[in-house]
Order: C-alpha cells, then sequence, then structure tokens
C-alpha cells in the first residue's frame, strides 16, 4: 500500500521505474497489467510524461525512456561537479581551513547548503547538506542573487519579502537591491547577523561555462573575528572561486 500523499506522483515513479528494468519497451496495456493500475490512469501519466519527453512512444505503441532524463542527468553532474571542485580546490587555502566554509546553491528564493567545510570550532548553527534558508539573508544567496535583475527576484518571492530571522535582517526589496549593487563592484556579499545573531558570513558566487552563477560559497565567523580577518579572507575567497569557474568553462570576459 502506497504511503505518498501524492498517489498520482508514486504511480508516475512506478511507470519510470517498470520502463527503465523492463528489457524491452511496453505498451500502455503491459504497463498497466504489470503495476495493477487503471487503464485510464495509466494512459493520463504517460500522455504527461510523453508531452514532457521524459518518455517516447515507437510505432509499435511501446514506450521507452526519453531525451528529457538527460537534462535531469546533466544537472545533477554539474551539481556534483561542483561539490567535488570545492572538496578538492578548497584543500589548497589553509587561511579558508580554519573556518567553517559552506556550497549552497539557488532554489526558488532559497539557498540549500550542498556541502560544507567545518571549522575546529563549532558556530553554533548546523551547516547539514539540504537545509535550506532564505537566499536574501544568506550571504551565499545574496551573492547569488546579485547576479539577477530585481524584477526576477521579485517574482522569485512573488512580491512577498520573507519575514526577517533576526533584528539585522534585510527588510524590504529596496534594502536588498543596496546590498547586491555594492556586491556587483566587490564580489563579496554579507551576512551581518541575518541569518543568524552573532554569526557573520561572507559570499560569493561561482559562474558555470554559460556565465550563470551555479553556486554560491561563504566563509563563516564569530563575530569577534570578523573585522580582523574579512579582507584577507575575501581575496583568498575569490581566488578559490575564480579556480572553480576555471574548471567549470567560465571565461573571464563574461559578465555576470
Amino acid at each position: 500500500m502506497s504511503t505518498t500523499t501524492v498517489p498520482a506522483l508514486e504511480k508516475t515513479f512506478q511507470i519510470l521505474d517498470l520502463i527503465t528494468a523492463s528489457p524491452l519497451p511496453l505498451t500502455a496495456a503491459h504497463i498497466a497489467k504489470q503495476l495493477g493500475l487503471a487503464r485510464s490512469s495509466t494512459h493520463n501519466i504517460l500522455q504527461s510524461l510523453l508531452n514532457k519527453h521524459v518518455i517516447y512512444k515507437d510505432a509499435d505503441s511501446r514506450f521507452h525512456l526519453g531525451s528529457y532524463l538527460l537534462y535531469w542527468a546533466g544537472k545533477y553532474e554539474q551539481q556534483q561537479g561542483v561539490i567535488q571542485l570545492f572538496k578538492d580546490l578548497i584543500m589548497q587555502y589553509p587561511i579558508l581551513l580554519q573556518h567553517t566554509v559552506t556550497l549552497s546553491k539557488l532554489d526558488l528564493g532559497e539557498v540549500v547548503f550542498l556541502a560544507c567545510h567545518e571549522a575546529p570550532a563549532p558556530l553554533g548553527f548546523t551547516f547539514r547538506s539540504g537545509v535550506r534558508v532564505p537566499a536574501v539573508f544568506s550571504s551565499t544567496g545574496k551573492a547569488i542573487l546579485s547576479t539577477l535583475s530585481m524584477t526576477t527576484i521579485d517574482s522569485l518571492y512573488e512580491g512577498n519579502f520573507p519575514k526577517p530571522l533576526t533584528h539585522n535582517s534585510v527588510g524590504s526589496f529596496d534594502e536588498l537591491s543596496t546590498e547586491l549593487t555594492a556586491i556587483h563592484s566587490s564580489r563579496i556579499s554579507l551576512d551581518n547577523g541575518q541569518l543568524r545573531d552573532g554569526m557573520y558570513c561572507l559570499g560569493t558566487y561561482i559562474r558555470n561555462a554559460s556565465g550563470n552563477a551555479v553556486a554560491g560559497m561563504a566563509v563563516s565567523f564569530l563575530q569577534a573575528e570578523y573585522e580582523s580577518k574579512c579582507d584577507q579572507v575575501s581575496t583568498v575567497l575569490i581566488e578559490l572561486a575564480e579556480q572553480m569557474e576555471q574548471r567549470l568553462g567560465f571565461m573571464p570576459n563574461q559578465s555576470v
């Protein structure tokens, strides 16, 4: 018995798994029979998958995996490539290894943590892979958002600015715009206690061969050490980001 709260989605995965595992392509009737599904719902799901090119139907009305899966696979491979680059290249920067350094990606209006190098001293905030925070308050989020137009950013939030997390959190699209403008010249973003009181983070973006910001990196400090280390760490963080971009095929003459 299915435990999913979206039965149609569960059926879709069952159909895709069956098509993938079958040594021969299957007709809609065979799929419905093997999975014990109603023919009408099987037909509707198959039609939706056909429309998105997730599957395709041959001349004998048998179903195969489609080309759209390559798009998903490519995005997954790209993401994993960024993570591996981060893990490999950060080891060349002893200054950064003294601190907590995170790698994130933008997902709609939030950033999702992909990887983290933990500092020897705890910060009191958990940077586990998969943890999500509002992009407008995080340094990685603001770094990535700085590569987008304010119109695009407004649409991410449907015009509703997220509720502040601390008394330092930026409070409006106008305030955010001012911060993003400063990032354009320095390439460095700042979370000055906006995500968590007493924690400061410096961030920057990482671009791919298409010139798109596919990830962001941030170095986190306790407030007391931020002022003495921010300049040196910012310089090294940009060096690491540029090295990663070079590996990803970004050309320096491309604009953000």
